[in-house]
């Protein structure tokens, strides 16, 4: 999946913030089995029973950063939705994607922990992770296809996922020297395609 703010600026409160972007160094460089809330606590600079007060369990607080996560993901749906046209529409999503790159890594690498949550914890992010991300990519090819905008022989699900594989490489590994040249060459691949068009000389 792709990833988003480690603490969300839904969350007014400093500390929780604070608590989220310790917590998150903590299990991206120990795992979630790794990491215990006595040292999140100490990394934060409060007490156990404080940490305790905004978060009942390591679970609720690694849940809550999985959902700061998704929160992000939706601002970049939404912004990609304030545009008209898909090509304006993706061109902004790709732009925000790269400018969100680190914590899109860091979402990354959280949810690659995602395994070690309660399964119905599990269950219910992963629903939700798919009704805002993937559901909201698929809606704008959708839309997209009743507007005419993309070809008829290929079903709007199908682009989507395929927009998600070409762009996964943005926001993975270490960044390329010219993120904004394969920025714009990935989506150039995606809309236009990799063989010369027709009359172009």
């Amino acid at each position: 999946m792709t990833v988003p703010p480690v603490s969300s600026p839904a969350v007014p409160d400093t500390t929780r913030a604070r608590i989220q972007q310790e917590a998150a160094r903590l299990f991206v460089k120990s795992g979630y089995h790794g990491v215990s809330m006595r040292e999140v606590a100490e990394a934060v600079g409060v007490t156990k029973p404080a940490l305790y007060h905004h978060y009942a369990d390591k679970e609720a607080l690694f849940l809550a950063m999985l959902e700061g996560t998704l929160a992000g993901l939706s601002r970049l749906v939404q912004a990609a939705n304030s545009q008209v046209g898909i090509r304006l529409q993706l061109d902004t999503l790709v732009y925000e994607l790269l400018a969100s790159a680190p914590e899109q890594r860091v979402g990354l690498q959280l949810a690659s922990e995602l395994r070690h949550v309660s399964p119905e914890r599990r269950a219910a992010f992963e629903q939700e992770y798919r009704r805002v991300w993937v559901g909201g990519l698929s809606r704008l090819f959708e839309d997209a296809a009743a507007r005419g905008e993309l070809r008829g022989d290929l079903p709007p699900a199908m682009l989507a996922r395929a927009f998600l594989a070409i762009t996964y490489p943005l926001v993975t590994g270490a960044p390329t020297s010219d993120p904004q040249g394969t920025a714009r060459a990935l989506l150039a691949v995606f809309l236009d395609g990799a063989t010369p068009r027709q009359g172009a000389a």
